[in-house]
């Protein structure tokens, strides 16, 4: 059974911890679309910054793998259930590279960027 948008959003919030708001969208192709966004941090100006990814298979790892990141180098000492998978998500992030640099069109093939 899949879990309901607000299932998967009430569950990424608890994961992402206190400084995270966390937004679960619906796009055309009606697909899930992960914000998360930071209650500290902001740029460009104004905007929170936030990572967005579209919902494809590893849409919800994408954003949780850029908030892990986030948390690490600007929230340092922070606690948030999230920070336990660090070396997966620095591993996820070596293996994409390593992908790119084989093949330059895998970025577009898979999502990231």
């Amino acid at each position: 059974m899949t879990a309901s948008r607000s299932a998967r959003e009430k569950k990424a919030a608890s994961e992402a911890g206190p400084l995270a708001r966390v937004k679960i969208e619906v796009d055309a192709d009606e697909r899930f679309v992960y914000k998360i966004s930071c209650s500290e941090c902001v740029s460009r100006g104004r905007l929170s910054w936030s990572a967005y990814r579209p919902g494809a298979d590893n849409g919800f790892m994408a954003a949780m793998d850029r908030w892990v990141f986030h948390l690490h180098e600007k929230h340092p000492g922070t606690d948030a259930p999230c920070l336990a998978f660090l070396s997966a998500a620095q591993q996820r992030l070596h293996e994409r590279r390593e992908t790119q640099d084989t093949d330059p069109t895998a970025s577009a093939a898979d999502g990231g960027g």
